[in-house]
């Protein structure tokens, strides 16, 4: 998918500038005028980055910011600050923002700031392809597979199974065969890997 750099700015001459600097350097570009704007076309399949002004009428960036976290979203967001806001954007990098830019910068400083959350954007995407994968193994294994599966990431043996499930060691291990099998892995220390990679 496309990466899209989202600009939200109130700011009218400023979403102009950086639509001229950004689609000049064959950036995809589309620009909000205000926080609710952005809220409203948001989705959760969104890819790229978000350029993101602190200080806005009615619902500023920090809030926006809040707002989009509590939604799930992932997009990696850099804050344009002015001088006195610098408190404000640090406490949103502590808050999983992914950079801030004081203004008034320079082009190239801001074009590097992008090319880094984009390139977070795709570890993102990456970690979620991989993450959805191992969610739909754990959906296709049956009722029975699952609790052998849960007592065999926590460290349980085949006899002890057994016995917690009242079951015999031999359909232990048949289960456990068959839970390997589905969720693609060789051995025991990638198949605790997998289930705590989505847990």
């Amino acid at each position: 998918m496309t990466q899209t750099i989202f600009v939200v700015d109130d700011d009218e001459a400023m979403r102009d500038s950086m639509t001229w600097l950004l689609e000049g350097e064959g950036y995809k570009v589309t620009c909000f005028d205000s926080a609710q704007s952005f809220l409203a076309a948001w989705r959760d399949h969104m890819r790229g980055c978000i350029v993101l002004d602190v200080r806005m009428p009615e619902m500023s960036g920090l809030e926006l910011h809040e707002r989009l976290d509590s939604l799930g979203s992932q997009l990696p967001i850099i804050f344009v600050t002015g001088h006195g806001d610098v408190p404000m954007a640090v406490a949103a990098l502590q808050r999983g923002a992914c950079d801030f830019i004081e203004k008034p910068f320079h082009n190239e400083e801001l074009l590097s700031r992008i090319e880094r959350a984009l390139e977070l954007d795709t570890q993102i995407a990456t970690r979620r392809k991989h993450n959805d994968a191992i969610s739909h193994r754990l959906n296709q294994l049956t009722q029975r597979e699952s609790e052998v599966m849960k007592l065999v990431v926590v460290g349980k043996l085949n006899k002890q199974i057994a016995d917690e499930l009242d079951i015999s060691m031999k359909t232990v291990e048949a289960h456990r065969a068959r839970v390997m099998e589905k969720m693609g892995v060789r051995t025991l220390a990638e198949l605790v890997k997998a289930v705590m990679t989505v847990n």
